[in-house]
């Protein structure tokens, strides 16, 4: 038997509303050759029996029962099932245009030195959608080339983990996921830059997020504000921040603020803050400086731009340009 030239991996836990137009979706795919691994970590509801008759009906679903154990867990042996070079994510609640998978495959097919590809994707139904769920679906698909990815990399999640396709190699050859106590994928992503990961995005918007008040990333404690601060400081550690004792801070608000108690945890001390804000401007906050942008020093420690206000990224990229402040070098932005 030839083997599949997809693997889409999917984990599910009691998704008998939405899991029958997911994997419909997915039938309705313009290429064939995929296989569909399906891992049901402990369902209760009637998740089971529909997965049973969907694999009845067509061999390419294969189906793994597990009596629980978590979503990392049943990740990890879904990827072992896999038999594809490429493996594709995609959740029981979610919808695939027609289209996804050819397109994605064919990226990486043609493209060998990427080793991962997101696409646009929107989230549905639309109604009731807040509008920091619309900021992070605009953000997200405007970060369409790697240099772009890999520039906001550390604000947010530059990816829907059910909307990407990557190579069973680099998977496999990264150790699969992990369970730190923080986002698997987001974890994921950060290790793969790590290991010098080639990252794309299509422009097609050929993924539909549903949005829904039991979604994984509303009410797991592992995608939580502070769960992501404290997975990007790990990675910090291990790159921009590494042997550092001291860094300055950009954003002197809520946000920094947040940052200066997570490294202080960490015995990374502030050593200076940027603000424009003339109320903080020359103040003393947490034993250190608060300046304005044009007094920065010469000598100075490396810089995280902690500036939780919508906008004030790009005006501080900026402003960073005719100081001479180079991103990846100088600072970086987790916010």
């Amino acid at each position: 038997m030839s083997l599949p030239r997809v693997s889409i991996l999917m984990p599910v836990r009691n998704e008998q509303c939405y899991l029958p137009a997911a994997i419909h979706s997915l039938f309705r795919q313009s290429i064939s050759d995929w296989e569909l691994i399906v891992v049901d970590d402990g369902s209760s509801d009637a998740t089971p029996v529909i997965l049973a008759g969907f694999a009845r009906q067509d061999r390419r679903v294969r189906v793994i029962r597990r009596p629980g154990g978590g979503l990392v867990t049943a990740l990890n042996e879904g990827l072992a099932a896999c038999r594809a070079p490429l493996v594709a994510r995609m959740d029981g609640d979610d919808i695939c245009h027609p289209r996804r998978l050819e397109l994605q495959a064919a990226y990486l097919e043609a493209n060998p030195g990427t080793g991962l590809v997101a696409c646009g994707f929107r989230h549905f139904p639309r109604t009731g959608l807040k509008q920091g769920m619309s900021t992070y679906e605009s953000w997200q698909n405007r970060l369409d080339g790697h240099e772009r990815i890999m520039s906001d990399l550390f604000v947010e999640s530059p990816f829907v983990h059910p909307s990407i396709m990557t190579r069973q190699t680099l998977l496999t050859g990264l150790g699969g996921y992990r369970d730190m106590g923080w986002p698997e994928d987001y974890d994921l992503w950060l290790r793969m830059a790590n290991a010098g990961t080639t990252f794309f995005r299509l422009p097609q918007t050929i993924f539909f997020w549903r949005d829904h008040p039991e979604r994984a990333t509303r009410t797991m404690d592992e995608y939580s504000t502070a769960a992501f601060r404290s997975c990007k400081l790990h990675h910090l550690r291990h790159g921009f921040l590494r042997n550092e004792q001291s860094v300055m801070v950009a954003g002197a608000g809520l946000e920094g603020r947040a940052w200066q108690r997570l490294l202080a945890a960490m015995d990374i001390k502030v050593s200076g803050w940027l603000d424009v804000d003339p109320r903080k401007v020359g103040r003393m906050l947490h034993g250190a400086p608060v300046m304005h942008p044009t007094e920065l020093p010469r000598q100075r420690d490396r810089m995280l731009v902690a500036i939780g206000v919508r906008g004030a990224r790009e005006q501080f990229r900026e402003l960073a340009k005719p100081l001479g402040l180079a991103e990846g070098d100088d600072y970086i932005c987790v916010a």
